[in-house]
This record gives structure tokens, C-alpha cells and sequence, in this order.
């Protein structure tokens, strides 16, 4: 796990070093452990090194083919290199080194473009063909690894952070849709930045770049929405289920530095924990409690630490006191806003407290299985959308209850308008006023965000659409990613582990979101392990508690938010109840990005 940046022109007289090395250098925390340039006339290569696989200076980037025709800069973890790399031998491949990156490099060199489909991981890379003339920017199939990039006639710039593409650019024009969609969708989504002329690579996508011609291709190299239903028994699921997820957690355990997994109390990490307990003869894991009782998970922790033999835990407090100590930090932290990013943060701050360079993460299976209220809310969404009032209805209602107002959405056709009754933060009437443009504005950019439209589904599998392609990889990945490699430490997501989804999707939706109780597939295929108090509780998120300390330190909050908008939304809709937590942190992050 590391982090990359380059450059790329079509003029060879000029000097990239200097802009290469501050590139690197304002993403140093993501790659403590080495530094290493390639530079080749027009093509700049650089990458910073996260030591998680062969630790030795075998695994020094940019690394090249032994005839130097082929370079690599990798950012993530291929999990199945080991597979990959004997089929590799059988056709004469030989290898120098133990890392996954070289099985790149040679997965290229036999099966050229095609060999990216075959790699499962989390990646994001940049493979320099000198022989072809080629230049590409691959991103994993899920979206679990960043790079964002600038390309016009003239040159290709790109990076895993913002950040980097700032440090050697003070022009860069702001993207003036940039808060419009932010206070929409708590995130900015895809391909968007708050840069007009950096975009977000897909996922599942490479971008090819000719280097004599400077002629550009964009190339999906993977499709998630296909639907051949193999699987047909209740009982096949589970046991296909119990042996995909158990075959995904012992990939995303493989690592020769220090491992770890975060244990909230909820379902999905206390799977990964028992079933890392079971496979590892030691497993450190790490939890994050509060004060305040409401959200405070500690006694489902201890339920779930009885049932294991070989773990060594540590539970970590965050105060209120804690939050505005390190808020300036989180602020640096924060590559892209975000309204979700503060819980990884910390979780990220404390892994590294205890020397775990990787730590294992639950994120992904509320989406794939069906955690979210918003798979039992679909179906009433869909009716909605057939009455002719609907948008006069959501003005009446949003009178007693303001998120009613988000039924106004659904003026929206499609993927984005259903999303945003879902998930949306401000309306677009409330977006205008705290911006101070017209509402029409705020309709024209929202209508301009561009979303893949799935084949016909089922309304849970809709629900599960939705959540994985803009909840999941705009905002959750996003911010796991920068707030890990903030202090370090590489998150893993073994529930998005590609042959497991792949098992997923061949198991009809009546079987796969079966209603018994809460994420029936995945609790039902271990409940021999899983405890029942976990398995029925009450679905909870891994919230911090902003609301209690937004009432007690008001003042601080107001200070936080831009001039002229937070007295009314903070002294008196927050203060009574009427406005989400959410709607007042957006604002002060707005204010950050300025």
C-alpha cells in the first residue's frame, strides 16, 4: 500500500524532478518507508512506499522488467499474486523478487491489458509500455484505491491525493458545482473533485494513453451487473457464502507486517475477527468506545472477545476533548470533503498507535447483504414515484418533518434522483439559500452527474445498487482510504474481495435477501459462530456521538460554519430537533475547502 503521482508530456526539454518530488512529498504519510523516481523524457514516474508485502529493497518503486521496457508504480494489494505468479513460471516467467507488484509487471508482459481483470485486490497503478509507447492508469474493479487525474492535449498529471496535484499547481480552477454537490450528496461523486480539471479514474476502468499520438481511451475492463443466477438452494447459498467470505478473510490476512482488525460490536467485524481468530495464532484487534452510553459498544465488544482464543485487544476512548484536540488535524487529513470521515480518522490514528500497518474493515457488507434502512425504504420509494402530487406532498410534509423534504428529489428521473430521496442532505430549495444562487442552478448540476444504469432489478437489489455504486465507493472508500494512509496504515475490506461478489450476485435476491433477520445470508452461513446477542441486536452504524457534543459545545460549531448561515439552521433547527447533525458538520467542512 502506498501512494503514486507522475507526469507525463508530449514535450521531452522539460525538467519534471522538482515537481516530482513535491508531488511525493505532501503524500509522505501514505508512504513512510521508502521514496524512488523514474524519469525516462517525457515520463515521470514517482512512489511512495507502505511496506505491507516482502519488506526488504526487493519491493523499491517504480520497478521495471529486467529489460527496462516496462515500469510500474503500484499503490495496493494483489491477493491472489501467488496464484498468478506460478502460472506465470509455467510460461517462463522468472521472477526476482517475492512481491506482487513484479507479478504485474509480467501478467502485463504475457496477457497484456487483459491481465487487469485477473488481478484481485485493491490497486491503483500507473505501467509505463516504453516499447508500445503506451502510458496507462488502471483502477481496481470495486474502487477500493484512488488516483485522480488532469489530461489535456498537452500532458497527463496524476496522483493518489488532491492534494499532490495542488502542491505543484497553485491555478488550479475550482470546480464551481463543486459545493452544490457536496451539500447534496455529502460527498463529491464520481468522476467530480473540487477541481474542474481533476477527475476520479473509475472503477473497474484504465485510462490508455498513446504517447506519439497523445490519443486517450477510457476501457471499462469490468462489469458488476451481471445476473447468472447458478445458485438455487437456501442451503448451497449459505455453504458457497460461508466459504467465499472464510477464502476472502484468510487473502486479506496475508501481509508481513503487522495486521490488525477493527472490532466495533456490530456483525460484519465481529466476523472478521472470530474468523481471523480462527485462521491466525494471534490477532490484534482494536475497538473505539465514548462516554456518552448511547453510543457506546463495549459490552457487545466483550461478548464477542469470550468467543475467541487468540486475539489481543486494546479499546480505545474518544472524548469530546479528544475531537477538537486533533480537529486541525483531521482537516489536513481530509483530501475531499466529506461529511463521514472523522470515525476513520481516529480508528486509523489509534491502529497506528499500536504498530498495525493493516487493518481489516467491515465496510461493504451492509451494502452487499442488505444492512441499511434503505432496503426496507426502496419499495415506498418506487410507489411514490407513481403518484402525479408527489412534489406538493413533500412540501406539505417537509412542514412536520424536514427530511420529508427529500421527497422533492424524485423530480429527478433515474439512479441519481432515488439516491438522493434516500441519502440526500439539503434539498435543492435549501441548497440554493445557503449558496445564495437560483434553485434552477442547483437542478441543472445535479441533472449533469452522470450514473450507470443498471438492468432491471428487484427493489432490494436496487437498494444494494445504490449503496454500492455511490454511498460505498463516493464516500465511505474515499474516505477510508485518505484517513488510513493519513497516519499510515492500510485499511482492508475483505467483504469486497471480488470472487466472494461474484459468488453474491450468482444467488437469486429471494434467497440472498431473505427477511428472517438482519443480513441473513451472511449471519446465517457462520451463526455456528456468531453470537446471537449480536446477530439481534438493534442495527446500529459505527457513529460518533456529534449530535450530544454539537448541544454542549454550540458555540464552537457556530464558529466553525461559514458567516450568515448558522443561525437560523444551528440556533434553532439543530437546537430543537428539526436538523441532522449532518446538515451543520457539512457547512463547517465547506469552510475548510475554501
Amino acid at each position: 500500500m502506498c501512494r503514486i503521482a507522475g507526469r507525463v508530456s508530449r514535450q521531452t526539454t522539460i525538467d519534471f524532478k522538482e515537481d516530482l518530488q513535491k508531488m511525493l512529498r505532501v503524500m509522505a504519510h501514505g508512504g513512510p518507508d521508502d521514496e524512488g523516481t523514474y524519469i525516462d523524457g517525457h515520463v515521470a514516474i514517482g512512489h511512495r512506499r507502505l511496506s505491507i508485502i516482502d519488506l526488504s529493497k526487493a519491493g523499491h518503486q517504480p520497478m521495471l522488467t529486467e529489460d527496462s521496457e516496462i515500469v510500474i508504480s503500484f499503490n495496493g494489494e494483489i491477493y491472489n499474486f501467488l496464484e498468478l505468479r506460478k502460472e506465470l513460471e509455467t510460461h517462463g516467467f522468472v521472477f526476482r523478487t517475492l512481491t506482487d507488484t513484479e507479478v504485474i509487471l509480467n501478467a502485463y508482459r504475457c496477457w497484456g491489458t487483459k491481465s487487469f481483470n485477473r488481478l484481485e485486490g485493491i490497486f491503483a497503478f500507473a505501467l509505463y509500455d516504453k516499447k508500445q509507447q503506451l502510458f496507462y492508469l488502471v483502477r481496481d474493479h470495486i474502487g477500493v484505491k484512488p488516483i485522480y487525474y488532469s489530461l489535456d492535449d498537452n500532458e497527463l498529471l496524476f496522483s493518489s491525493e488532491v492534494r499532490a496535484l495542488k502542491a505543484i499547481r497553485n491555478d488550479w480552477k475550482e470546480n464551481e458545482d463543486w459545493k452544490i454537490l457536496f451539500l447534496a450528496f455529502g460527498s463529491i461523486p464520481h468522476p467530480f473533485t473540487t477541481f474542474s480539471q481533476v477527475l476520479q479514474l473509475a472503477p473497474g476502468s484504465y485510462l490508455r494513453l498513446d504517447l506519439v499520438s497523445f490519443n486517450r481511451e477510457l476501457v471499462s475492463y469490468y462489469r458488476s451487473d451481471n445476473s447468472d443466477y447458478s445458485i438455487h438452494s437456501k442451503r448451497e447459498a449459505l455453504t458457497q457464502i460461508q466459504f467465499s467470505l472464510q477464502k476472502a478473510i484468510r487473502k486479506n490476512l496475508l501481509s508481513d507486517a503487522p495486521l490488525g482488525v477493527f472490532l466495533s460490536g456490530g456483525i460484519d467485524s465481529s466476523l472478521i475477527t472470530l474468523l481471523a481468530d480462527k485462521f491466525l495464532p494471534s490477532v490484534k484487534t482494536l475497538s473505539i468506545n465514548f462516554d456518552d452510553a448511547a453510543y457506546d459498544e463495549h459490552s457487545y465488544q466483550q461478548i464477542l472477545l469470550e468467543k475467541t482464543e487468540n486475539v489481543e485487544h486494546t479499546s480505545h476512548r474518544v472524548t469530546e476533548h479528544m475531537f477538537w484536540e486533533y480537529l486541525d488535524d483531521i482537516w489536513k487529513a481530509m483530501d475531499q470533503p466529506s461529511i463521514d470521515a472523522v470515525n476513520a480518522y481516529f480508528v486509523s490514528r489509534f491502529a497506528k498507535t499500536e504498530g498495525i500497518k493493516a487493518v481489516l474493515s467491515g465496510v461493504g457488507a451492509d451494502e452487499i447483504f442488505g444492512g441499511y434502512a434503505s432496503f426496507k425504504r426502496i419499495k415506498w420509494m418506487r410507489l411514490i414515484r407513481k403518484f402525479p402530487s408527489k412534489i406538493r406532498i413533500s412540501k406539505i410534509l417537509s412542514k412536520y418533518k424536514k427530511s420529508w423534504g427529500r421527497l422533492v428529489y424524485l423530480r429527478l428521473h433515474g439512479v441519481i434522483g432515488d439516491y438522493l430521496f434516500l441519502r440526500g442532505i439539503f434539498t435543492p430549495h435549501e441548497i440554493s439559500g445557503l449558496l445564495k444562487i437560483e434553485e434552477s442552478k442547483v437542478w441543472e448540476v445535479l441533472q449533469k452527474v452522470p450514473f450507470e444504469t443498471p438492468h432491471k432489478m428487484n427493489n432490494i437489489e436496487y437498494a444494494s445498487f445504490l449503496e454500492k455504486k455511490i454511498y460505498m465507493t463516493n464516500q465511505l472508500l474515499k474516505d477510508t482510504d485518505y484517513m488510513g494512509m493519513w497516519h499510515g496504515v492500510e485499511v482492508r475490506v475483505p467483504f469486497l474481495d471480488i470472487e466472494l461478489l461474484k459468488k453474491v450476485r450468482s444467488i437469486p435476491p429471494a434467497i440472498r435477501y431473505a427477511a428472517k433477520w438482519p443480513k441473513y445470508l451472511l449471519t446465517a452461513s457462520h451463526e455456528s459462530i456468531l453470537p446471537h446477542k449480536i446477530i439481534f441486536r438493534k442495527k446500529k452504524g459505527f457513529t460518533f456521538p456529534f449530535s450530544i457534543w454539537m448541544h454542549r459545545s454550540s458555540k464552537r460549531f457556530r464558529a466553525l460554519m461559514p458567516e450568515g448561515v448558522e443561525t437560523d439552521l444551528v440556533a434553532h433547527d439543530f437546537a430543537y430537533g428539526h436538523c441532522h447533525w449532518s446538515k451543520c458538520w457539512s457547512l463547517a467542512v465547506i469552510e475548510q475547502f475554501k
